[in-house]
């Protein structure tokens, strides 16, 4: 009977014990949170500028540069619950001018930047971790009052701050500063359009103000996203990737900025220009003259035989059907989509993923395989030896895996990527015309997305690409994203040779373990309010 009673108390000891542990647990999370909100902040020169530094609770690691009022710069540098911001308070001009005349200054501006980041980031961490612990004592002895606890809560909130330093420094990833994601809206009052009912009305204003919003904000990313990690060269061949444009006019006001503010050599539209291929509808291309730049097309299930027809008519533009142009020293290959379903209820010859999948494959034995076909007798003489591929359906594009370092595609009204086990990226682009008018049928106007690709002159290659969002109608909002190709010179294998899949450690990409495994991965259009917006329509 003894011994019952004493196991009974010990029982009931370990529990007091336990929930006492775990209510001072709690109370130095609140209190170090509350410290890290509140008082984590120092201000720092950087260069020519004082930054405001400062951490914050955050469901997710990131590192965010404010330039209000034009918007704020977002980065994935770690992981952990926290957020660096960093604010820029003020810029001394009459240091920005000695770094601009004095060549001496510039060459050491990297290593001094880097010193007085690192010392306020010093700051910083010593500046959270006494409020932190000056919080959990103050929530411990509110909570417990007991010095004794306070103490012990102080002491938690301080190991609390220093496990979240460790994962952050632990998890840091440079290679993120490479790849921007720009946010923000260029005015800072409600939009001059209003809602989907006034934009009959205010269509001609609307037009106006994007053409303003787009140029304005490319390039002001344009100066700002020349970072070390990839540097355009002037001999870099920019290519502007545009799809579905479904006759809305706004498409064109979008590419005429692009292909101005990023000085693109051409532009590759991959179908769907139209939205039911009718002849009063070919009046709609005739913008493609007025772009001053070649303009590489290739028809979509929306495109009839006469809108590719009307668009071969017009000044630069270069219409691909199972044939090869070279344009600014790369070639592209082209195959139009074999089907026209404006009435996406009839179903068709050629409509099933085998048989698409099947014509890819059957115009990839076109092509000259890049690297394996160099040293093998199975080449023929008469093969192409494309740099890019260009269809409508990513069905099709799948079929030339292995073939072709690089497969431009549309359709699907959704930005993805894929880089297959055989090398080859094949590229989705969104709905450059926002789905056309029928994007106004969802609760959100569909984005309008377009994408400015940078290829090495001597290879080639792709090596990088900005990522462009803007605001359906109805909207003024524009997203830029810098995407690194991982492995430019990787070696491309068709299926029957396949080389081991390209790891793609610090992929471009959302997801490298996705891609590599031949997964397709959508980007997610981001906006200024935090939602995200659908796809629109059915393609």
């Amino acid at each position: 009977m003894e011994i019952s009673k004493v196991r009974a108390f010990a029982r009931k000891a370990a529990g007091s014990r336990t929930a006492a542990v775990l209510a001072v647990v709690l109370a130095a999370v609140v209190g170090g949170w509350l410290g890290l909100a509140l008082g984590a902040r120092v201000d720092t020169p950087v260069g020519p500028a004082d930054i405001g530094m400062s951490i914050s609770p955050s469901l997710h690691g990131e590192t965010v540069v404010d330039v209000r009022p034009l918007g704020t710069l977002n980065f994935n540098t770690h992981d952990g619950p926290v957020r660096l911001g960093l604010t820029i308070e003020a810029v001394h001009p009459d240091v920005a001018e000695d770094i601009i005349k004095n060549p001496r200054w510039a060459d050491r501006l990297p290593t001094t930047i880097e010193t007085d980041v690192i010392e306020g980031l010093r700051r910083l961490a010593v500046r959270a971790a006494l409020f932190a612990v000056a919080a959990g004592f103050v929530t411990g002895l509110v909570v417990f009052r007991r010095l004794s606890r306070a103490a012990w809560t102080a002491g938690a909130s301080l190991a609390m701050v220093a496990i979240l330093g460790g994962v952050s420094a632990l998890t840091f990833n440079p290679r993120s500063i490479a790849e921007p994601r720009y946010t923000g809206l260029l005015t800072g009052v409600p939009s001059l359009i209003g809602s989907a009912e006034s934009i009959v009305t205010k269509f001609s204003e609307y037009r106006g103000q994007l053409t303003k919003l787009v140029t304005n904000v490319s390039q002001l990313y344009e100066v700002g996203s020349n970072l070390p990690i990839f540097d355009p060269d002037p001999d870099t061949i920019r290519v502007l990737h545009v799809s579905d444009l479904h006759i809305n006019p706004i498409g064109w006001n979008v590419i005429k900025s692009l292909k101005d503010q990023f000085k693109v050599q051409f532009v590759v539209d991959t179908g769907d220009i139209s939205d039911h291929g009718t002849k009063p509808e070919n009046e709609f291309v005739k913008e493609i003259g007025s772009l001053g730049v070649p303009y590489v097309y290739v028809r979509g299930n929306h495109d009839s035989k006469s809108t590719q027809d009307a668009v071969a008519k017009q000044k630069n533009a270069i219409v691909l059907d199972g044939d090869a142009a070279t344009v600014a020293g790369l070639t592209v290959y082209g195959i139009g989509d074999p089907r026209f379903t404006p009435d996406k209820a009839v179903q068709v010859d050629g409509d099933s993923s085998e048989s698409l999948l099947d014509l890819g494959k059957t115009n990839a034995q076109k092509l000259a395989p890049r690297d394996w076909s160099r040293s093998k007798s199975t080449s023929a003489p008469d093969r192409i030896p494309a740099d890019i591929v260009a269809v409508h359906d990513p069905t099709v594009g799948r079929g030339f895996s292995g073939y072709v370092p690089l497969v431009l595609s549309g359709h699907v009204h959704a930005r993805s990527t894929q880089l297959m086990p055989t090398g080859t990226r094949l590229m989705i682009q969104g709905s450059t015309g926002g789905a056309g008018l029928r994007g106004l049928e969802h609760d959100e106007p569909t984005p309008l997305t377009a994408s400015v690709l940078y290829f090495n002159k001597k290879s080639h290659r792709l090596e990088a690409w900005d990522d462009i969002t803007v605001g359906g109608l109805g909207e003024q909002w524009i997203q830029c994203q810098r995407r690194i190709e991982p492995d430019p010179g990787r070696t491309i294998f068709p299926e029957s040779q396949q080389a081991p899949s390209p790891t793609a450690s610090g992929s471009g990409t959302p997801s490298t373990t996705a891609l590599a495994s031949g997964a397709n991965v959508p980007y997610a259009s981001e906006v200024s309010d935090g939602r995200r917006h659908g796809t629109g329509r059915k393609p």
